[in-house]
């Protein structure tokens, strides 16, 4: 008879259930939330688990590799899956969900989700932490023209860093306060300003080093910051069996409600990793607009702009972009300007 583990992680203490094949306990408790005390306390039971589930969550990664490294047979499971499983129940508590993982093992109602290597995650660090940088510095800058407007005074929108710091503090130096306030705004913003740059050089230093990326970069309009989110978000392009398939998991592909006579369609999903999914639309929409040699994926995003819009266009070229991007990543060849994509 095999046995089966569910763990309900939180942030500070994990509670676990052990359940065998006919979803009876056999046994409950709970232990600090770090893989090497869950993996202790579950070698003390002596059984042989057939497997030991968790949900995905931001200390997955961790804890996953953390158990596989310790030789145990753990699957990541979908927590919007899981979530239904655990709504039908009459109570909800760490213990019931630990259970209710649990039971999901035993019977196999459960999606078993693709955990991203820790390399992989430390590129999504950095690009998370570039992509703060980069709200921040819009922020700021519609800060310091926020403040100015009250007295009148007017930054022109394509006045680069050197000169729109050099027109601002011109500006407000014979107001003492102003000048104080509207300095200190623009100190901050040259200095997030050098830690972007700085996040860029470590990107593209990463960027030469990866062969994938080599490949994603022929495409026009994608550049090394794109090329590094969607390898890191793939990570393995063949765990996708069809090419199509990547639309749909980075959520550039439309909702679609039928039942009975209604059929009705929807918006892109936007589910799956967000930042990769901007990336793509802002590569669509250079490849639009900024990149001047033709393609056929070029002129059919052109035609379909005239036709749909715009918008609509550059989320459309988007979701070729990927199934392209995938399919030279999976074939080791570079972009053709005859080819269109997926």
């Amino acid at each position: 008879m095999g046995f089966y583990v569910g763990l309900d992680v939180s942030l500070k203490t994990t509670q676990i259930c052990i359940v065998d094949g006919d979803r009876k306990i056999v046994w409950r408790g709970s232990c600090d939330t770090q893989p090497t005390m869950i993996a202790e306390m579950l070698e003390r039971r002596d059984l042989a688990f057939d497997l030991v589930g968790l949900e995905t969550g931001s200390l997955t990664p961790w804890l996953f590799h953390g158990l596989k490294s310790a030789g145990l047979p753990v699957v990541c499971m979908d927590a919007r899956r899981a979530a239904e499983a655990v709504r039908s129940r009459p109570e909800k508590t760490d213990r019931a969900d630990a259970r209710a993982l649990a039971e999901m093992l035993a019977c196999g109602w459960y999606a078993k989700v693709h955990v991203k290597s820790m390399e992989s995650h430390r590129y999504k660090a950095l690009l998370g932490a570039r992509d703060q940088l980069v709200r921040v510095k819009r922020q700021l800058y519609g800060q310091v023209r926020g403040l100015l407007r009250p007295f009148g005074i007017k930054i022109s929108q394509r006045a680069g860093a050197k000169r729109f710091d050099e027109e601002v503090r011109a500006a407000c130096r014979t107001d003492d306060v102003l000048y104080a306030s509207i300095s200190a705004l623009l100190d901050c913003l040259a200095s997030v300003t050098a830690q972007l740059a700085a996040l860029d050089k470590a990107a593209r230093q990463i960027v030469t080093k990866m062969k994938a990326c080599w490949h994603l970069m022929s495409v026009p309009g994608v550049g090394p910051i794109t090329a590094l989110s969607f390898a890191a978000t793939i990570e393995d392009p063949h765990r996708f069996k069809r090419a199509r398939a990547v639309g749909a998991y980075l959520g550039l592909t439309p909702r679609r409600y039928q039942s009975g006579e209604r059929d009705v369609s929807f918006g892109i999903s936007r589910q799956g990793d967000e930042m990769t999914r901007h990336y793509l639309y802002e590569a669509a929409n250079c490849l639009l607009t900024t990149v001047g040699s033709q393609s056929a994926l070029k002129s059919w995003g052109l035609k379909l702009a005239r036709k749909i819009g715009p918008k609509k266009a550059r989320t459309a070229v988007a979701r070729k972009l990927a199934v392209l991007l995938l399919g030279l990543w999976k074939s080791e060849s570079h972009f053709e300007p005859a080819r269109i994509g997926g």
